[in-house]
């Protein structure tokens, strides 16, 4: 009769056990990802590095681009109820010369619908001032020093209305200190699509970077006056150019 009661209040244990933990798992919330896509462009047309056909501002400038990089950062998602996701140090730097930098994935996405999106366009002050840093942040070229910080975007190339030499154009935007500072988020129109995050299946976001914008905007840039800018006031006009209108969404695979 003992072996029996004991086995009956092992077996009656076991079952809360398997109880409390499959509650546990129901608490836990379900995950998925997303992916976005940058596609650089100069109005409708796709950039091509050392291409030979120029580009052409607003203004009626043009322009070849030899180098174009820019970082993206602290991204979030907006729930339509309000809240957020955050995505944890979430640095990318998208390189028009390496095409696997144009793409990435956001893992660990709560389910839901998310009917905005936010990021930044550059590096936050904080991580500017952190000292070595590896992956998107590791020194290279898209840095100055400890104390100026990132080059947040770069484009470099050649106008025949630039007085440089063999008519240089350099945009080095960058900067964190008042009264230069360079750094802005941007929150991309929806234009009512919603990012539908589901088990098993994973939205692609698209978005396009229309590099015109950084000469027209608030500000209008001119290569005969401006084509040697690596940081200060002129990086300022350019960065609230590249925050009134450079990225837009283009569409949402995968919903």
């Amino acid at each position: 009769m003992k072996f029996l009661k004991y086995t009956t209040l092992f077996l009656s244990l076991l079952t809360l056990s398997a109880a409390v933990t499959s509650c546990d798992d129901d608490d836990s919330p379900s995950l998925g990802a997303i992916d976005m896509e940058f596609e650089n462009v100069a109005g409708s047309t796709a950039i091509q590095l050392n291409s030979t056909t120029p580009y052409t501002t607003a203004a009626g400038d043009q322009f070849t681009i030899t180098t174009l990089r820019y970082y993206i950062s602290n991204i979030k998602l907006k729930r339509a109820d309000g809240t957020e996701f955050v995505q944890p140090d979430s640095y990318y730097l998208i390189d028009q010369g390496i095409e696997s930098s144009r793409k990435f994935s956001i893992p660990n996405v709560p389910i839901g619908d998310y009917s905005g999106i936010t990021f930044t366009v550059g590096v936050d002050s904080v991580r500017n001032v952190s000292g070595a840093q590896t992956g998107a942040l590791s020194p290279g070229d898209m840095f100055w020093t400890w104390n100026s910080g990132y080059i947040y975007t770069k484009l470099e190339g050649r106008s025949p209305q630039s007085s440089n030499l063999n008519g240089g154009i350099i945009f080095h935007i960058g900067g964190f200190k008042s009264p230069n500072n360079t750094i802005r988020t941007v929150s991309p129109a929806m234009n009512n699509n919603m990012i539908q995050v589901r088990e098993g299946r994973t939205p692609e976001v698209h978005f396009k970077a229309d590099v015109l914008k950084m000469f027209t905007g608030p500000n209008t840039i001119r290569f005969a006056a401006s084509n040697n800018i690596m940081g200060g006031p002129d990086a300022v006009k350019v960065a609230n150019n590249q925050a009134a209108g450079m990225f837009t969404l283009d569409h949402i695979h995968g919903n």
